[in-house]
């Protein structure tokens, strides 16, 4: 079994990932993003791209450094503590695993693009509420040797700036992913008004032409490729929330610290220790299952799925907990928008939903534990 604790190298990866956020990308970089009416800074892409963040799971040969997911957990924790808003997970993570579990030169060159950012993707999954991938209605008919996609899908995460989008639809025998230009005649995309300020996008797909190049993987086998990477993306989507937690407790301790009633600070008050101490209890519980889902995924990712459903569960609780305690705890002032907890509150609830929610993935636990 891997050890549950960061090795010297993601303790300092976090340390420089801090450092650099801290300036570049602080709470008050995605409020200016907000009021501007902007969801991205690609200059801010950019220069993640050219620390090597981007390519944090391409393979050596692609231009990456092939890090790995627990480090690629690592920076996605930093990033959550001050809500950066890129395409990290949706490309960095989901796209560059799908398109290395396929051997061609086709997604090579998309992976060395990925690493050097110059292409951005997002994942066309969800068509209703609920994250079920297997339920997918988008409709990919056979056309002579090539296929055409008709169909919707909701919530596609950067899906309004992605130059690329990977395709679920369902074929003749199954499944079948499809990676295709955002801008292919046919595709639609239209801006969802997202509460944490991120790009979304409802994707409409009428009759779409696709051939045997854009074929991810196999023809209705898209689960070989797709489960690794969405479980690649649970994982360090979890991890992320987890620093949604960390930033939002940051906060509260902080305010605990100065807000002063009956002449001393609040934070003396018995009541509001155990509630901050019960909030740093779970998010150090949370964190164990975070490092085991991404030491697991790098050493063992056929037989991962229990520890990333047990990490995004955990993780889904315990942000939203953070925000909850975090916004009571501020009294009257965490609810208004002048105050930051009120972005890391509606971080948490769409982070809770993206890729599976609680239940989803409390479900998956249980089954895999025998219940």
């Amino acid at each position: 079994m891997a050890k549950l604790i960061r090795i010297e190298e993601e303790v300092m990866l976090a340390d420089a990932a801090r450092s650099f956020l801290d300036g570049a990308a602080p709470v008050a970089h995605l409020r200016g993003l907000r009021d501007a009416g902007k969801t991205h800074d690609p200059a801010l892409w950019k220069k993640m791209a050219d620390m090597g963040w981007a390519g944090i799971l391409v393979p050596e040969d692609a231009g990456g450094s092939d890090m790995g997911n627990a480090p690629a957990a690592v920076l996605a924790e930093e990033m959550g503590k001050t809500l950066v808003s890129s395409p990290f997970l949706s490309t960095a993570v989901i796209a560059a695993t799908a398109l290395r579990q396929v051997a061609d030169d086709r997604a090579n060159d998309a992976l060395s693009k990925i690493a050097s950012g110059e292409l951005i993707y997002a994942l066309a999954l969800d068509e209703n509420n609920k994250f079920n991938p297997e339920a997918t209605e988008l409709k990919a008919e056979k056309i002579g040797n090539g296929f055409r996609l008709t169909g919707k899908k909701r919530f596609v995460v950067d899906g309004g700036l992605a130059d690329r989008l990977l395709v679920l639809a369902k074929t003749d025998g199954g499944l079948t992913l499809f990676d295709i230009p955002a801008d292919r005649a046919g595709v639609e995309r239209t801006a969802q008004n997202m509460i944490d300020s991120r790009d979304a996008a409802q994707v409409t797909l009428g009759a779409v032409k696709a051939n045997g190049q854009d074929v991810v993987g196999k023809v209705d086998d898209a689960m070989s490729v797709l489960k690794p990477a969405l479980e690649a993306g649970q994982a360090v989507l979890a991890a992320e929330m987890a620093g949604v937690a960390s930033g939002a407790f940051g906060l509260t301790v902080e305010y605990l610290k100065e807000r002063k009633q009956f002449g001393v600070p609040i934070g003396t008050f018995q009541a509001l220790q155990h509630r901050a101490a019960h909030l740093w209890c779970e998010t150090e519980v949370t964190a164990s299952a975070i490092l085991h889902a991404g030491r697991k995924l790098d050493e063992d990712p056929e037989n991962a799925t229990l520890a990333v459903s047990l990490a995004k569960a955990r993780a889904t609780s315990t942000a939203s907990l953070a925000v909850r305690e975090g916004v009571q705890m501020h009294g009257g002032i965490g609810m208004t928008d002048d105050f930051d907890m009120g972005f890391y509150m509606k971080r948490a609830r769409v982070t809770a939903e993206w890729l599976g929610d609680y239940g989803y993935h409390a479900a998956q636990v249980a089954k895999l534990r025998g219940f």
